[in-house]
Parts: structure tokens; sequence; C-alpha cells
């Protein structure tokens, strides 16, 4: 279970303790303190932990002798390594209109690519905060939720019809009331996600939306052009629904799909494949895709078959030829299973339309 009573990620968070009278033993996250300066002054604030909080030197002084540990903001980041809250499409495509270069979600890959190898321990300091950070927020915003994972491939483009599909399958799985979460990216991703926030809309929508997002099929040559053509989508829509993506800088040739309501963005890939098959608690979709989902099946079978953590999960695997002749992933996946708990948890449709019956009658034979 998250337990996020002592943590304070917003200004209005903090007002409100602050109107309690005490700060003391609370962990105070990212929130810009520069206007609370009497606030600070006045409260407990004993035990207290304040992580990248700006706040005027008397504030910071006065907070340190109550014993508070305060970790300051790190100047000229092009990321906040505190940060309490999940990003948002719109925060990390600020600046578009200038070119994709221009964005924090670019100049964060230009960050990484310029200090992953550099051997400096703060470098690596700053992206593991990050990270956990990231993870934090994932935690509190999937708090109670049923999660199901979409995992798919990049490469598909925008206008076929399987990107169509995996829309479909999003948008249904949706509309049932699960929180779907993606790697976070392009092509099957994407899709999943598209599907997910177009589930308050008409059905038309869908068609709607993909003929406008077919004028830029692929985030090649240009994610901005990529980018623009998804954003068009959500001033169409505005009102979308919520799914989860889940991308990551390592991949940095692969930009953050603008569908998803809240984005928990990782540099350390490990971190976030793992993560994300975990938070999948009603289950995972498989996609065709190529290594990066193979590996994404094998990732997710093994905590399965050894039950490490609790009981299996669902698994389907879509496309039958794709799963047994082109990438043969199923018959593996299938004599592994055999004999242990994860047996009845696995299953291989043909199309995105079996999957939520799959997933259905799964979960009954829990």
């Amino acid at each position: 279970m998250v337990n996020a009573d002592i943590e304070i990620e917003t200004l209005a968070e903090f007002d409100q303790v602050v109107a309690r009278g005490s700060l003391s033993g609370y962990r105070i996250q990212s929130v810009n303190l520069l206007e609370r300066t009497f606030a600070l002054l006045a409260a407990d604030t004993s035990a207290a932990v304040f992580l990248g909080c700006a706040m005027e030197p008397d504030a910071s002084a006065k907070v340190r002798a109550d014993g508070a540990l305060v970790y300051p903001p790190v100047p000229d980041l092009p990321f906040n390594p505190y940060r309490g809250l999940l990003y948002t499409a719109d925060e990390l495509f600020t600046g578009l209109a200038d070119g994709y270069e221009a964005t924090p979600d670019a100049q964060a890959y230009a960050w990484f690519q310029e200090t992953k190898a550099d051997g400096d321990v703060f470098s690596s300091m700053l992206r593991s905060i990050h990270d956990d950070a990231v993870s934090d927020a994932l935690d509190e915003h999937l708090s109670g939720a049923r999660v199901v994972g979409v995992m798919g491939g990049h490469a598909m483009e925008r206008g076929g019809t399987e990107y169509r599909g995996a829309a479909e399958l999003g948008r249904g799985l949706a509309r049932s009331g699960l929180t779907v979460a993606t790697g976070g990216g392009p092509g099957a991703m994407e899709a999943a996600n598209l599907g997910a926030y177009l589930a308050p809309a008409p059905d038309a929508a869908l068609a709607e939306a993909l003929e406008l997002l077919a004028k830029a099929p692929s985030f090649t040559p240009s994610v901005s052009d990529w980018a623009q053509a998804a954003f068009a989508v959500r001033e169409r829509w505005p009102a979308g629904g919520d799914s989860v993506g889940i991308p990551t800088w390592f991949y940095g040739h692969e930009p953050p799909n603008a569908f998803a309501g809240h984005i928990a963005k990782y540099f350390a890939n490990a971190t976030r494949e793992d993560g994300l098959l975990a938070r999948s608690t009603a289950g995972v979709v498989f996609l065709p895709g190529a290594a990066g989902t193979v590996q994404e099946i094998f990732d997710n079978a093994t905590p399965n078959y050894y039950a490490s953590r609790g009981e299996p999960t669902p698994m389907v695997l879509v496309g039958r030829h794709h799963w047994t002749e082109h990438l043969p992933a199923w018959p593996l996946l299938r004599a592994l299973a055999r004999g242990r708990g994860m047996e009845s948890r696995i299953a291989l449709v043909d199309s995105v339309a079996e999957v939520p019956e799959a997933l259905a009658a799964m979960g009954r034979a829990q």
C-alpha cells in the first residue's frame, strides 16, 4: 500500500498542513516555497525533509537549525530530479512550436547522452534520484487501480490496420474500467494510449483521429510533425480519458506519445521495464513486436514462473502466426508454464478482438 500521508507535493497541500501548525516529519517534495518564508519561520520543521524546494536564505537557515534535512534544487538541469508528480505530455513537449529539439524531453535526452558515460557519480546519482521519485509518483497514481499492460513495437505506423486494432484494444480495455499502461512510446504503444484517450468520445472519433494522425505516420523523419499531429487530435477532443505511459530516455530515438494522460519517464530502462510489468496487476497483452517485446514476454514470464510476485498474472499474446512462426515465443512460453501455476494464466489469440474475453476468462480462473 502506498503511504503518501507524510508527502507534500503541491503548494496547496503545504498550506493545508501548515495551517495545522507543524511540518515535523513531513517530506516536502519539489514545492516552490519562496513566497512561504513566514510560514516556514513560524512552523515546527523538525525532522522534516525538503527535496528540491526553493526557499529564501533565512527560511533555509531556520529549517536547518530546526534539524530538517534540506536538499536544494540543482541548477542548470533540464529536468527536476526531486519531482513529486508524474509528467504530462504538455510538460514534456513544451516549446514544440520551435521544434522538438527545444522541448524538455529532447533536452533531457541530450543531457543523458552527455553524462551517461562520463563516470561522474553526481550525474548518475541525479538520474537515480529522479527515477526513484518517478516510481514513487507512479505508485501513488496507480494505487487501487486495475492495470493492464499493453506491449508492442515502436515501428507500427499510424494509418495501418494493426495500429487501428491496437487503438480499439486500448479503447475497449479503458471502457471496461481498466487502466491501460504502455511503454509510452510510438507505434503500438501510442495506439493503445490513443484508444484509452478516446474512450469517452463517440466511436466515430477513432476513425477521424486516425485520419488526422496518418498525415504523419511515423516519428521519423520528423518528431515535430509526428507530435504536432497528436496534439491536433487532442485539440479536437480535449476531454480525453486517462492512461499511463512509461517510456525511457535510454531509447532517445523513441519520443513519448502525447496520448498518455500520465507519463512516468525514466533514465534507467531496466527499472522502467520491470516497473511497468510489475504494476500490470490485471494482466499484460503482447502485440506483435520484435526484440523488445520478446524480452518483455520473458521478463513477465519469469516472476510468473516462480510466483515471486504472488499469484501469476494473465499474459495474452496476440497474433498466432507472429508468435508461433515468425518469432516463436509461444511454444517456449507454453513449455515453461506446463505444470505450474501460470499454466492457466497464458493465452494465445488471433486478434485484439479476442483479448478482453481472454483476460476475463483467466481472471475467472484465478
